[in-house]
């Protein structure tokens, strides 16, 4: 499997990937804003397929509306996590917008396609390279401001209290988020973001209570899941994305009702 430089790619970019979005998706389902993740999964779709339309490429694309919209959500605060009417409509607003452009030009309908449901296996080394810089510079963002995001997300009012300035981290934090989709964006595709943002640090939190613990488990749930997912995808010849999403959805499914509970 490994004698093939796609498959190599493949790997190398599930890596970066699963890490980025164990780390950053265990803040994000403590936060509550899962949601809000998923809408700049589909607010990303209508960057990238933009920037195909005026010849940019769509890595690009995605990383400047997601972060954009990431720190923009942010803004509005803790509020965020009690509109998801409005999210919805935002996150429908934007796919409608990414299949207006794609209707413009349909020539990059496989190209969308590979957006909407992740195709890990046509990932080059120039893609690997780009998302290992955008993993480091996601990581370091999200390490410098993780001490006091955990306090706003587990005491929120004892962190105001203590002069945390809420609506600051969270907009930082949502901009972090966007970076964290556009890399998944490039694994599962849009529409299965869950998979590696959610799925592995839902059911890290499951298994222990610690938070140091939980951010080493979900990274490593993550890896564990996309790697498994592209290794049966190349002898099943079924597409990575179902495998990964499949894998991610058990694992939660086994953790949830698993009666040994949690661990410490």
């Amino acid at each position: 499997m490994l004698d093939y430089d796609f498959m190599r790619n493949a790997f190398a970019a599930a890596a970066i990937v699963a890490a980025v979005a164990g780390l950053v998706g265990y803040f994000l389902v403590l936060r509550g804003q899962t949601f809000a993740g998923h809408a700049l999964a589909h607010v990303g779709f209508t960057g990238a397929t933009g920037s195909v339309l005026i010849g940019i490429s769509p890595l690009w694309g995605l990383v400047a509306l997601t972060v954009t919209a990431g720190l923009g959500m942010g803004a509005i605060g803790e509020r965020l996590v009690q509109r998801d009417v409005a999210i919805g409509i935002v996150l429908a607003l934007a796919l409608g917008l990414g299949l207006l452009f794609l209707h413009f030009y349909t020539a990059y309908a496989a190209q969308a396609t590979a957006l909407l449901f992740g195709n890990v296996l046509s990932v080059d080394a120039a893609t690997v390279r780009a998302l290992l810089w955008l993993g480091l510079v996601t990581v370091g963002l999200l390490a410098a401001i993780s001490r006091p995001l955990l306090f706003a997300s587990l005491q929120p009012e004892l962190a105001e209290a203590k002069g945390v300035r809420l609506r600051l981290y969270s907009g930082l934090f949502l901009g972090i988020v966007g970076l964290a989709v556009a890399e998944c964006v490039q694994i599962v595709g849009v529409l299965l973001v869950f998979a590696l943002m959610v799925g592995p640090a839902a059911t890290a939190q499951r298994l222990t209570t610690r938070v140091a613990g939980g951010l080493v488990l979900s990274p490593v749930l993550a890896l564990a899941e996309a790697w498994a997912g592209i290794a049966l995808a190349f002898y099943t010849d079924w597409p990575a994305s179902f495998w990964i999403t499949a894998l991610s959805a058990g694992g939660y499914l086994a953790a949830t009702i698993s009666p040994a509970g949690r661990v410490r």
